[in-house]
């Protein structure tokens, strides 16, 4: 699955996502942490794992999912 980064808090690791049929998805530090990045901006699109309604892991959408 794939999104756009609506907000991002670097202090946190915490931020949302606008997925492609408009709806926003929160994602939290282990999911974050999951994808090996040091941050995120704004508008980056992303690669998305979802388990249960739940991201467990964001990546740029460049980098293959663990």
């Amino acid at each position: 699955m794939q999104g756009t980064v609506k907000a991002y808090d670097a202090e946190t690791r915490t931020g949302s996502v606008l997925l492609d049929d408009g709806s926003e998805m929160a994602f939290d530090t282990a999911a974050f942490d999951a994808g090996g990045l040091r941050l995120l901006r704004f508008g980056q699109r992303v690669n998305l794992a979802v388990e249960n309604d739940r991201i467990t892991v964001i990546t740029l959408s460049t980098f293959p999912l663990p």
